[in-house]
């Protein structure tokens, strides 16, 4: 089982290189969906681990990629969800840093209402990240959180990578996302190898 957090963050990456070669991670986090982790591990024990969900969800250049982890292993498994950048930055929102476990809620394809997300302090600095690189500290997204930043660091969104071109990313589907959405330009037609593959529930790149 990988319980290191830099061994757990090489394979979320290299299972993203498998699928997506032009893409690399910025932030990953380790999430426990449902109410509080104090609730569903304290008082319902074995009962509330059927209650939620483990992810590891990560903020690439391009994207949000969320798997599912297996609880046996700790290891990524299956791509569950692949949400573009412009999709992302709407969907967060309700950010609250706590002395141990953190929670934001995120808006997932498909779902009626935003899945609470709760991360352990050993994840912080990567929440930071994750958080600051979608919202950029911008005022009016709910949960305001400030913009953590590393001296001589500008925020995420101005940050000038060698990312390269976009390509082998179809284009987003058009539902559901929330009202607010912008209607997304379609993607090159010509498809690069190991482009990421259709995520139940999501498929946000058709082929």
């Amino acid at each position: 089982m990988a319980i290191v957090k830099s061994t757990i963050q090489q394979q979320v990456a290299d299972a993203i290189a498998a699928i997506e070669p032009n893409d690399r991670p910025v932030a990953t986090i380790q999430t426990i969906t449902g109410p509080s982790p104090w609730l569903t591990n304290g008082v319902l024990g074995l009962i509330g681990q059927l209650l939620v969900k483990y992810y590891f969800v990560t903020l690439t250049h391009r994207v949000v990629v969320i798997h599912r982890t297996s609880r046996i292993s700790n290891r990524p498994q299956e791509v569950l969800y692949v949400i573009p950048l412009e999709q992302a930055r709407v969907s967060i929102s309700d950010v609250r840093r706590n002395p141990l476990w953190s929670s934001l809620r995120f808006q997932l394809p498909g779902e009626a209402t935003p899945t609470r997300m709760n991360i352990h302090r050993i994840w912080r600095t990567e929440m930071d990240t994750f958080v600051n690189g979608l919202t950029g500290g911008a005022p009016g997204v709910p949960g305001q959180y400030p913009a953590p930043q590393l001296p001589g660091q500008a925020p995420y969104p101005q940050q000038q990578a060698p990312v390269p071109p976009q390509q082998g990313y179809p284009a987003p589907p058009q539902q559901p996302y929330p009202p607010q959405q912008q209607a997304y330009p379609a993607a090159p037609p010509q498809q690069a190898p190991g482009q990421y593959p259709p995520a139940p529930g999501a498929n946000p790149y058709q082929s």
